[in-house]
């Protein structure tokens, strides 16, 4: 069984990047996704596809929010058995931060970590941060340092010029698990990504690498940059920290999840399409 280690699930009014007027996105147009996409439609999705396990990923929803969507996810997983992990979000760089993390943890038991995209790019429509160099405010640290009491994950979201300033950030949280997202976002100059990741992250036994969101720049399933993105990773990381990721509804831009998941298979041996993330995520047997 495959596990899926990042996907989302929405209800339309919950998602503002969704509900307002159509803006630039990093993955093009998305008229499609505009609706409700709920646990149990992505089960039966995912079912289909040979995946057992998924690990939800916060799906944007306004900060001040961020505690409705856990309670939010938890209440679909109540009601359907999926997904068995939450990753949410919360304000990093807000000192009251911690609150929402503890009050995250007593909503959920499916709690194993928070995610803050910190991706800065020339290109404005691939920017989310203000800046490249978030990663270095102080109170963002503290309360990336407060993860290692939870025991949580911090899913890391950066372009390669960004992998110097992250692995600094990575290198001084020595008790914090990171999920680099999206393999570092390979996008222009590949060699560039490869030896960024190969100078700054591979070394770092705290990083795990998450083969996600491939199609996020060409809008489509390529199994060339699949494969060489796959190639670098195992080589880099090894299997024990690598991990798949559909990245869906977003993906279903262009494609199934089955043929998502098919491309994927055919480059990925089992260690990293279902164990690094059952360990990682916590997810017990199968």
């Amino acid at each position: 069984m495959i596990v899926d280690a990042h996907h989302h699930i929405w209800r339309r009014a919950d998602v503002a990047w969704l509900n307002g007027p159509m803006l630039p996105r990093i993955f093009g147009p998305y008229e499609p996704i505009r609706r409700d996409y709920l646990a149990r439609e992505y089960a039966a999705q995912a079912t289909q596809a040979g995946i057992g396990h998924s690990v939800y990923v916060q799906a944007n929803w306004p900060l001040e929010r961020s505690l409705d969507e856990v309670r939010w996810v938890q209440s679909q997983h109540d009601e359907t058995g999926w997904p068995h992990a939450i990753v949410g979000s919360a304000d990093l760089f807000s000192p009251d931060a911690v609150r929402t993390l503890e009050a995250q943890a007593e909503a959920s038991p499916l709690m194993r970590g928070t995610r803050l995209q910190l991706h800065w790019h020339e290109n404005e429509q691939y920017r989310y941060a203000s800046g490249p160099d978030r990663m270095h405010d102080p109170v963002f640290r503290g309360n990336v340092a407060r993860l290692a009491d939870l025991g949580w994950v911090f899913e890391l979201q950066v372009f390669a010029p960004q992998f110097a300033d992250a692995a600094e950030l990575v290198a001084d949280h020595p008790d914090v698990t990171f999920v680099l997202i999206h393999a570092g976002m390979p996008e222009g100059d590949l060699d560039a990504w490869r030896e960024a990741l190969a100078t700054h992250l591979a070394p770092l036994d705290n990083l795990a690498l998450k083969l996600s969101g491939q199609g996020t720049f060409v809008h489509r399933v390529d199994p060339e940059l699949i494969g060489l993105v796959a190639r670098t990773s195992l080589e880099l990381f090894g299997p024990d920290r690598c991990m798949f990721g559909s990245n869906f509804p977003i993906e279903s831009l262009w494609t199934d999840l089955g043929t998502l998941v098919d491309a994927w298979r055919a480059v990925l041996p089992e260690q990293a399409l279902s164990h690094t993330a059952r360990r990682i995520y916590r997810l017990g047997a199968p």
